[in-house]
């Protein structure tokens, strides 16, 4: 029988915290929404409770501390994401459709991120399967109905390996490496050598992109470092087609026709190996591919809004706070959760995968997002990070000494600090609430 865990909703910025009292939490909160400007809140269930779905009316509630307002979520927004690819997927990944006619396989993207993805671990299945096909390959992208980038997304992070354009055939991550070295520089996919353009000696290196070309402006340092950066390339249909068949050293076509009602699916790695990436290292082009995937499923479209909405009105209906959900990665400030939403969503993960899996696929101190923080001989906190400027999250599941399962959602929004010091203060919260509850 599953055991129910503690549920612990934190969305604040705490500056130090002796002991775990309401009067104490409190006068904290209070006062750092003060000097530092930061909205704050903390709620906190009762384990031993059977139901105790957010109704502080039952006095099931054994502290909160603005659980109800919202917040901007950034990478927390990926818990959704997890969430609602967890209950339309499956437990492997569609890599693409496609369809056999006389000497032709026509096929259509799913948007499989995985293809040829350095940050996934790698599997050939649909390469082969490509390289292979003994009849003429034909494109079509007519499924893909979104925008490449998502709405409230800052269109100057174009350049930044976070901001990889969505797509419906992705291909090593929409990304281009190119490292710098004494031989010269490698570019990997070799595609792009002829896209890198020499400028001027600089003081330091650096690689960027033109705006709406994939261009890009290579100056070299004044001493060679061994830098590397990874930049999203821009996505156009012809680009993609001619990278594809480089890549798999054969002809293919583009062409535009729908999508077939009659095409068979192929399918290329587990489900788990994205979406540990996606939560252990907050792989935002993942998260975004992962709505894509979904919506797929749902419908012949690729758009985030068809997964969006199924999920609002089919998954997260009893909701007491409605989810303001733009994007699948948290990169769009317009999204806005209340921490008690995000504890709710929490619970109903806990109680869809088993424990033991659940906790491998999540961050834990010491390693992915919080590598820095939160370490320990026995890990104690698995959850998620999420963090834009002025905007630092942390979500999750903690373990306590007494080894009860908390559930807890700790938010900082539009503090006038550095996001270190926020982290470093959560860190003592937790690291008290692990000691004495």
């Amino acid at each position: 029988m599953l055991r129910l865990p503690t549920f612990v909703l934190v969305s604040l910025f705490l500056y130090s915290c002796s002991a775990v009292s309401k009067r104490s939490l409190d006068k904290t909160l209070q006062s750092i929404e003060q000097k530092f400007q930061d909205h704050a809140g903390l709620i906190v269930y009762d384990p031993q409770e059977k139901k105790i779905l957010y109704d502080p009316e039952e006095k099931k509630v054994l502290y909160e501390y603005n659980a109800d307002k919202y917040f901007t979520p950034a990478s927390n927004t990926k818990i959704f994401t997890f969430y609602t690819s967890l209950k339309i997927i499956g437990d492997s990944i569609p890599a693409f459709k496609y369809l056999i006619n006389g000497d032709s396989l026509i096929f259509w993207g799913t948007g499989d991120p995985s293809f040829l993805y350095k940050n996934v671990s790698l599997s050939n299945r649909a390469y082969n399967f490509l390289t292979t096909a003994n009849q003429r390959l034909y494109l079509s992208t007519s499924n893909f109905q979104t925008e490449r980038f998502g709405p409230g997304w800052a269109w100057d992070d174009y350049n930044d390996y976070y901001s990889a354009e969505r797509s419906s055939f992705p291909i090593y991550g929409n990304i281009i490496t190119i490292s710098e070295q004494v031989e010269g520089l490698k570019i990997q996919p070799s595609f792009f050598n002829t896209f890198v353009e020499h400028q001027s000696v600089n003081e330091k290196s650096s690689f960027i992109r033109e705006l709406h070309s994939n261009k890009v402006l290579y100056s070299p340092g004044a001493q060679i470092k061994n830098l590397s950066k990874d930049i999203p390339f821009k996505i156009y249909d012809t680009l993609v087609n001619s990278l594809i068949a480089d890549t798999l050293q054969k002809p293919v076509a583009l062409i535009n026709r729908k999508l077939s009602t009659d095409t068979k699916l192929f399918y290329s790695v587990p489900a788990d190996s994205l979406y540990k990436v996606m939560m252990q290292q907050s792989d935002n082009f993942i998260a975004e591919q992962l709505l894509l995937i979904c919506s797929g499923i749902l419908s012949d479209t690729l758009k985030p809004e068809i997964a969006i909405n199924y999920a609002k009105k089919n998954l997260l209906s009893e909701f007491k706070d409605e989810p303001i959900w733009k994007d699948g990665s948290g990169l769009s400030r317009y999204n806005l959760f209340t921490p008690r939403s995000i504890v709710q969503l929490w619970e109903m993960i806990y109680k869809l995968v088993p424990q033991q899996r659940l906790f491998s696929l999540l961050a834990t101190g010491g390693k992915g997002t919080m590598r820095t923080a939160y370490k320990a001989d026995v890990p104690y906190i698995y959850g998620k990070t999420g963090t834009l400027s002025n905007n630092h999250n942390l979500s999750g599941y903690l373990v306590t000494k007494k080894g009860k399962v908390l559930i807890f959602a700790f938010m900082n929004n539009n503090y006038v600090t550095t996001t270190s010091s926020i982290r470093k203060n959560m860190e003592e919260v937790l690291i008290n609430i692990r000691e004495h509850y």
